[in-house]
């Protein structure tokens, strides 16, 4: 039985999307059916269905994106107790640091008894100002390759069952 992949995402200006979208390609082809899905529309029995998990979210004041807690919101309860033992990487796209992002969503994977498979993959665009922090960001190929390599990674050892 193929094993799936589930990426939950949010982005508001392309920056987390981006990620996200390099991490599902890279992730193709491994043996693994890969999921890539925006926060707002992922579920219980999508979180359920899946072997193992990329979240990818902004840091926006120093928090996880109001969409990604709402998907944990909705998501949590339904899949306590029936999730452990999982693995799950995280992406952050962060303007400048992306450290407490981490550790909520690490807070959150615990109380799901999730593994982390690997370390949180965090991104700094260095948007510091009013204007450049609600603009497009394109992520550079160097940090994009980040992504894809992440994605492989998480996809590898699921389809060779080390997580």
């Amino acid at each position: 039985m193929t094993k799936t992949l589930l990426i939950v995402f949010h982005s508001m200006t392309g920056g987390t999307r981006q990620m996200a979208q390099a991490a599902a390609r890279a992730a193709e082809g491994q043996g693994v059916g890969v999921r890539l899905l925006e926060a707002r529309d992922a579920t219980a029995a999508d979180v359920l269905a899946a072997d193992g998990y990329i979240f990818a979210t902004p840091e926006n004041l120093a928090a996880i994106a109001g969409m990604m807690k709402d998907f944990f919101d909705r998501t949590y309860y339904p899949a306590l107790g029936r999730i452990e033992g999982r693995g799950y990487a995280l992406m952050v796209c962060a303007g400048s640091d992306g450290t407490n992002a981490a550790r909520q969503v690490a807070r959150i994977a615990t109380g799901w008894r999730l593994r982390a498979v690997a370390e949180p993959l965090i991104i700094c665009t260095h948007a510091q100002t009013p204007e450049a922090i609600v603009a497009p960001k394109t992520i550079v190929a160097a940090e994009i390759a980040r992504c894809e390599e992440l994605g492989a990674t998480v996809s590898a050892g699921l389809a060779i069952g080390m997580f």
